[in-house]
């Protein structure tokens, strides 16, 4: 009989690991239908970064209360689930507390996962009344309706969930060690969990392992269950957010990339020497002109989708926004929200073309993301000093104005007057360079 559990725990487990893989593979084929980006430079940089962001947590604790819970819960999660290798083991061969044998270790290790289980608690419901009674404004912006909210509690439930269960499979577990059952060895030590003995001591044997059982099973069906969950979530960046932070750009915040293409042309235009009617080097003559700017996924670079699908909804970016402050339309959230709803879009429609993109006459600029948005941010980069992750909303926002501005032309009029300014006058300003002291007799 017991082999058929066994068997049954095998084919939950294939399953469960079977299905994230598959949609692991559809995240890497999304973010690498960006454009290319060479983000390797700097290693040593790079390493620490993610260490002191991602591991480390360093910008989450600027909000200290919301940074210090959120410490627990990443603790939480990472540390606790170092019992599912045992709980893997123990389904796949039979055994009980296949860990028991390092002793003092184990239950130095027992006791720190019922102390952080409960502290995980606490820590949920502080972030659901942060949601739900207090009412966070970051948490209620239009963007934040539907499924973005539901997602938010959902995950607290489960989190919630978990670790009850993980507590009631201990305590009955402990019953059953102190009566001495059969296969239930007297293994670890459960400073929680051992309060809840009274509640068992009445039981039969029977009704205790099957408490035991059927949290025990729960507990790892739930585990999977959030495994694969997170693929649909704002939750992904439990995953992401270290590589989010390792490929982060390293240059100085204000500091914008330019073009290739014209870059090229501007320095052929400053070079005397250069014949401006010669032909192009033939490793240059075949390439199609590139597109200005971006306006759809495709026209962002992988990094920039790698941004979108680590993105955590918290809102601390729009939060800091002076234009999203001062009632403007913009919300960076909002931007990296639409970028991965619409490149879940461009998945889900090559999944529906065996690979292929269809075309389906949608794209990121209007469909999704509308040029008030656009002209509303004031590029003083709070966004991107904001995010606890790294993320840069900033990139695509002047990706998508650059299309605008060099594609389609269609700059607002206060950009076209001081770009015309700036090429008659070699200023912002419409006055000839002859008057511009004249203020100085007034």
């Amino acid at each position: 009989m017991s082999y058929i559990s066994q068997i049954l725990f095998a084919v939950v487990l294939v399953a469960g690991i079977g299905y994230f893989a598959i949609n692991v593979k559809k995240l890497v084929r999304n973010i690498r239908l960006g454009r290319a980006i060479d983000r390797t430079d700097n290693k040593a940089e790079r390493w620490k970064n993610m260490a002191r962001i991602a591991l480390g947590q360093q910008k989450m604790v600027v909000r200290p209360l919301a940074g210090f819970l959120h410490i627990i819960v990443y603790a939480g999660f990472i540390i606790i689930n170092i019992e599912v290798l045992e709980i893997i083991i123990d389904g796949l061969f039979g055994t009980h507390r296949i860990f028991s044998f390092l002793g003092g270790f184990y239950s130095f290790l027992i006791a720190s996962f019922e102390i952080l289980a409960v502290l995980v608690i606490v820590a949920v419901a502080v972030f659901w009344a942060r949601r739900n009674i207090v009412k966070l404004k970051r948490f209620f912006y239009p963007e934040m309706k539907g499924w973005p909210k539901n997602d938010g509690n959902i995950i607290l439930y489960f989190e919630a969930v978990l670790m009850c269960l993980f507590l009631t499979m201990n305590g009955a577990d402990y019953t059953l060690q102190q009566m001495g059952a059969e296969h239930y060895t007297m293994a670890g030590t459960f400073p929680v969990s051992q309060f809840l003995v009274p509640w068992f001591e009445n039981y039969s044997t029977a009704t205790l392992i099957f408490i035991e059982r059927t949290a025990w099973w729960l507990h790892i069906v739930g585990i999977l269950a959030f495994l694969n969950y997170l693929y649909f979530s704002k939750h992904l960046h439990i995953l992401l957010a270290f590589p989010n932070t390792w490929y982060a750009n390293l240059k100085p915040k204000g500091e914008f990339n330019n073009l290739e293409s014209v870059t090229k042309e501007v320095q052929l235009m400053m070079d005397p020497n250069a014949d401006p009617f010669a032909a192009p080097a033939e490793d240059e003559g075949d390439d199609m002109p590139e597109k200005f700017g971006a306006s759809d996924v495709s026209d962002l670079n992988w990094v920039q989708l790698l941004n979108a699908y680590t993105c955590t909804e918290c809102g601390r970016c729009t939060s800091e926004c002076p234009a999203s402050q001062t009632g403007k339309k913009l919300s960076p959230r909002k931007i990296m929200m639409d970028t991965r709803d619409r490149l879940e879009e461009v998945g889900k429609n090559m999944d529906a073309n065996k690979g292929e993109f269809k075309e389906d006459g949608k794209q990121l600029l209007d469909d999704y993301i509308s040029r008030e948005e656009l002209w509303a941010c004031t590029t003083c980069n709070a966004c991107v000093e904001a995010c606890p992750v790294s993320i840069n909303p900033l990139s695509i926002i002047m990706d998508m104005r650059r299309y605008l501005v060099m594609e389609q032309s269609a700059a607002p009029m206060e950009l076209n007057n001081m770009m015309g300014n700036i090429e008659n006058n070699a200023a912002p300003w419409p006055y000839n360079q002859m008057d511009r002291l004249n203020w100085k007799n007034e």
